[in-house]
């Protein structure tokens, strides 16, 4: 997925599993899910999440922060996609 020079988890090469509550959203964010592949392809850095299992990418969407926040799932070899939403300038 993300072209980056930082080292990336095995679960970053695993296929995107979306959540209902993220498809949930997609029109309310007005993003589609091709958009969010892309934004998950250009993805720039990564973290945990507060939830234990869980991570926070952070990439660029019409020019804004955008974060989605993740959940590997090793017995599937998936990445579920729990949600995304634009980054709060701190």
């Amino acid at each position: 997925m993300a072209k980056r020079k930082r080292e990336w988890p095995p679960w970053w090469e695993w296929e995107l599993k979306l959540i209902p509550h993220m498809k949930g959203r997609l029109a309310k964010r007005k993003f589609t899910e091709i958009e969010l592949r892309r934004m998950m392809e250009h993805a720039t850095n990564f973290r945990p999440d507060y939830k234990e299992g869980r991570w926070v990418v952070e990439t660029r969407f019409r020019r804004q922060r955008w974060e989605v926040i993740v959940e590997p799932l090793p017995e599937e070899e998936r990445l579920e996609v729990v949600t995304a939403f634009e980054a709060w300038d701190e």
